[in-house]
């Protein structure tokens, strides 16, 4: 298999796709993704001949990529990625030779990384991650077992509930994306 470095751009005024003349620092496969919108996109760790701990961020005013200089607090691939615009994006479970239960939080304001007391409520990877920007991140599914989970982390203090009403059918490898008003 063929890991590509290849960054694929999307214009909302016309679908019309153009592709990145700089992509990802490294060919990488399985790895997550979150924006703060109008600023910059951020893609975390995968899988690149081994797992990585890299995060590489792509700034929307001309495309141009840096790699932080702190990535994953550990080298993951599989995991669920989500957003609070403006404030900070979540990177949360994956696999690191298995299933974790891991939320690394990244500051948009420096970059910086924290991770948070609270994982998820249960170790998976291949999970989904949406999020109301201000509100909180939701991470669902998830394999190792399918899931039905669904964790809600608030953004004002980080902390994590369950929903009660999880997925209609357990699941894993699925792509989450959200309404920031609805979800």
């Amino acid at each position: 298999m063929t890991r590509l470095t290849t960054v694929d751009k999307f214009a909302f005024s016309d679908d019309g796709r153009t592709t990145l003349g700089t992509g990802l620092s490294a060919g990488n496969q399985n790895l997550a993704g979150a924006a703060n919108s109008g600023t910059a996109a951020y893609f975390a760790g995968g899988f690149a001949g081994l797992k990585v701990t890299t995060v590489d961020k792509f700034a929307f005013s001309d495309d141009g990529r840096t790699t932080l200089g702190t990535g994953l607090s550990t080298a993951t691939q599989l995991m669920g990625g989500a957003a609070n615009s403006g404030t900070a994006a979540y990177f949360a479970g994956g696999d690191t030779g298995g299933a974790v239960t891991t939320v690394d939080k990244f500051a948009f304001s420096d970059d910086s990384r924290t991770t948070l007391g609270t994982g998820l409520s249960v170790a998976r990877y291949g999970l989904a991650g949406g999020a109301k920007s201000g509100t909180a991140a939701y991470f669902a599914g998830g394999g190792n077992s399918y899931f039905t989970t669904v964790d809600k982390f608030a953004f004002a203090d980080d902390s994590r509930t369950t929903l009660s009403a999880g997925l209609s059918a357990a699941r894993t490898g699925l792509a989450g994306a959200a309404n920031s008003g609805v979800l």
